[in-house]
């Protein structure tokens, strides 16, 4: 086995390490030597000589290794990657609900496999690079992934990192191997969704909200729903499943939009059902009249993405939640949610607080929900804890 690079830790800088935290930042390290590529395997040491786990070498600047393995013995090769990705499959097949064949393989970090998302749409995987030291493995992953899943028939990428050359954000998309179609069509607990997994939102479908969107099943029946920032309809065809009178859906984008519609047709629904309105959330709740929705979701994209902008964001937060709470009626049903990692569940919580105060309404906290059964967590990295969903009742 060849010999990898040794980083050193400063003293008293390992406890995060010996924590199985999977970052590294370079201000914990002594010194890191010249030469080092993206990719590169390197063993992280204590102050001791001690050896504390190994990773890829990721940056010069701040996260310098991402930690994939704590085993001193074990080697970056195919072998390598079968094993976390064979790993990772076990997981999610003892886990996933029946009529479903759309999943998140690999969740990052917290699948031992930092940088890299793989999420599975029937026979069409997409993968994701968040780093450029992950995208040096791509041949491995792509004929690893052809091993662990034979049923696929296409690879696609939809990458998203910081380049090597710049601190600039760098995108690659194209396919890996095989021909992807434009759209593909993927089951979810019995429900059909047709999928862009070349354009569409995060790598084509946010199936982290699964279980979400099966738990609203159970408070739609004979009521009126308001989907805002609808996507392609996940939250409003499982309304439709679960019984709803009517089921608005609400979004900026006409191509997400259409997929909206074709979802309604091949799952059957009559779309007297269904109004879809192409519109800006924050400009259409407040046409909407006190009452008119027994149900209102609120799904938006991230606000914050940047630490210096959580000000901002959270106005952002507070100012949909508070139009949707001035037209809820009394015992109806407020779905919020948050995708913001810079915004914890309980400064969310305490936002949403704040709002319904400002409104005049008294909530009641239902169910509370975090990250898809198919997107674990480490449980010492917390960077990772990034969904919020919160069902609540207006009692007043």
């Amino acid at each position: 086995m060849a010999q990898r690079p040794q980083l050193i830790l400063r003293p008293k800088r390992e406890g995060p390490v010996r924590g199985k935290h999977p970052w590294i930042f370079s201000g914990a390290l002594q010194s890191i030597p010249e030469g080092l590529s993206h990719g590169d395997p390197v063993d992280v040491m204590g102050p001791d000589g001690t050896f504390l786990g190994q990773g890829y070498f990721n940056s010069y600047a701040q996260i310098a290794v991402r930690m994939w393995s704590y085993d001193q013995e074990e080697v970056v090769n195919h072998a390598f990657f079968f094993r976390r990705l064979k790993k990772a499959l076990d997981l999610r097949s003892r886990l996933l609900p029946a009529q479903t064949n759309a999943f998140r393989l690999v969740n990052a970090e917290c699948d031992l496999l930092p940088g890299l998302i793989i999420d599975v749409y029937a026979h069409v995987a997409v993968v994701q690079c968040h780093t450029p030291g992950i995208a040096r493995y791509r041949n491995e992953i792509v004929a690893t992934l052809r091993e662990v899943l034979p049923h696929l028939t296409a690879i696609y990428e939809r990458s998203d990192f910081r380049g090597k050359a710049s601190d600039r954000e760098h995108r690659e998309s194209g396919p890996l191997w095989g021909e992807t179609p434009d759209i593909v069509e993927m089951e979810e607990n019995g429900l059909k969704f047709l999928v862009d997994v070349k354009e569409g939102q995060k790598t084509g479908f946010f199936l982290d909200q699964r279980d979400k969107r099966a738990a609203l099943k159970k408070y739609v029946e004979g009521r009126t729903v308001l989907n805002c920032f609808s996507y392609s309809g996940g939250f409003s065809l499982y309304a439709l499943a679960g019984g709803a009178a009517h089921v608005t859906s609400v979004d900026v984008s006409d191509k997400a939009m259409d997929l909206a519609r074709q979802n309604v047709r091949i799952n059957g629904f009559k779309e007297d059902r269904v109004t879809f309105a192409v519109a800006d959330v924050k400009s259409y709740l407040p046409s909407v009249a006190p009452s008119q929705f027994d149900v209102i979701i609120l799904d938006p994209p991230a606000f914050i993405k940047d630490r210096r902008k959580i000000d901002e964001g959270k106005h952002g937060y507070k100012k949909i939640n508070d139009l949707a709470l001035r037209v809820l009626p009394e015992d109806g049903i407020l779905v919020s949610c948050s995708c913001s990692h810079h915004l914890t569940m309980n400064d969310f919580r305490m936002l949403l607080s704040e709002t319904a105060g400002r409104a005049g309404r008294v909530m009641q906290l239902v169910e509370t929900w975090t990250h898809g059964i198919d997107h674990p967590e480490l449980i010492p990295y917390l960077e990772g804890n990034y969904l919020k969903t919160l069902f609540m009742r207006a009692l007043q």
